[in-house]
């Protein structure tokens, strides 16, 4: 049963790692095309002399980059929730076979592995988090500063 759950939860993370990339570059390209429009219109607004004839509403076309701030903070944050979730479960498994081990040295050592392994993995995913949450916020400072200038 511990190897369908373990073959299981391998399965999501290889699918989860494997989807990512394809999903990430959708996002971005609604986020680009969403500029894109919003460019479009706002010279349309620009180009018109009554705003009542314009069909574009007006924003503001410097949104791509927050657009893509957010897209990057969710799938961060999504990825660490999955992680997460993977890693408290092999806590509790590596627990349970730590608890039913019997005093066996082998079974011991595989369940001290798995919760260390899946401490270090909760590790990796707090710094990977807070390591983008900092280029983004310094991305966003950038882009402030370039604006005001």
């Amino acid at each position: 049963m511990f190897k369908k759950l373990k073959n299981t939860i391998i399965l999501a993370v290889t699918s989860v790692v494997l989807l990512a990339p394809g999903i990430i570059p959708g996002a971005m390209s609604v986020a680009f095309a969403n500029n894109v429009t919003s460019g479009l219109c706002s010279g349309t607004n620009a180009a018109t002399t009554s705003s009542n004839s314009s069909s574009c509403p007006t924003g503001d076309a410097g949104t791509f980059n927050t657009n893509i701030q957010n897209i990057a903070r969710t799938v961060v944050n999504t990825i660490s929730i999955v992680v997460g979730i993977i890693a408290v479960i092999f806590i509790i498994y590596g627990g349970f076979k730590y608890i039913t081990s019997g005093g066996d040295s082998g079974k011991v050592t595989e369940a001290k592995n798995a919760l260390i392994y899946a401490i270090i993995g909760l590790l990796i995913v707090a710094v990977s988090q807070a390591i983008v949450h900092f280029v983004l916020s310094a991305g966003s400072q950038v882009n402030t500063q370039a604006s005001q200038s």
